[in-house]
């Protein structure tokens, strides 16, 4: 009766035994299996940051790379443009200040040599002889034809003619031709008047041989 009952319990001790033995496997397998599809998952997410528009790591850190020497250039070229702009404006500026300084110069110098001219317009004249090409010989004859034509007044006018100023322009404003100034400045008349005489007689001396034998020059 005993051996009866045994027999069942160790057979149902034993079916225990393979089912608990094929569950441990199942859960082994499970776990196992788990564990690959996770490091696969990783492995993926590894791939995939790995990954930028198709491109591998490499290729990426690159990329990036290219970028930033890219930017750089672009930096260093914007640098040196406006270097150059700053640097040409500061040309500029400096030519214009030059110009200007000199305009004044040529100004304050053209002022002084007015205020001699009005002081001592023979002076101014003689003074003014080589820049036409004559020496101080020609000056004799100079000073006797408008001595005559108006005694170096600037402000002389023939009340019959109109001719006006040392050289006795007429009419007055052909000398406009050598300054705006023509009706103030005996300088500019006297320019005006030398190249007069040159351009119609050759010299002052020639003027005046003209002068002695018709009365007018």
């Amino acid at each position: 009766m005993v051996r009866t009952l045994v027999r069942p319990v160790l057979l149902t001790l034993t079916v225990l035994t393979v089912v608990a033995l094929l569950v441990a496997g199942v859960a082994m397998t499970t776990s196992a299996l788990a564990g690959s599809t996770a490091a696969t998952y990783v492995g993926e997410m590894v791939e995939s940051r790995a990954l930028v528009a198709g491109k591998p790591a490499v290729s990426v850190e690159m990329s990036l790379a290219d970028q930033a020497e890219t930017a750089r250039e672009a930096a260093e070229k914007a640098a040196e443009e406006k270097a150059r702009r700053e640097a040409a404006a500061a040309k500029e500026a400096a030519e214009a200040a030059a110009r200007e300084a000199e305009r004044k110069a040529a100004a304050e110098r053209a002022a002084r040599a007015a205020e001699r001219a009005a002081a001592d317009p023979r002076s101014a004249a003689r003074e003014m002889l080589g820049e036409y090409g004559w020496g101080d010989d020609q000056f004799g004859c100079l000073d006797s034809l408008w001595t005559r034509e108006s005694n170096w007044d600037h402000r002389a006018q023939n009340p019959s003619s109109g001719a006006f100023g040392i050289p006795q322009s007429l009419p007055g404003d052909k000398m406009a031709n050598a300054g705006t100034d023509w009706r103030t400045n005996p300088r500019t008349q006297i320019e005006w008047g030398l190249g007069y005489i040159r351009d119609v007689y050759g010299s002052p001396c020639g003027a005046w041989g003209h002068s002695q034998s018709t009365g007018w020059y």
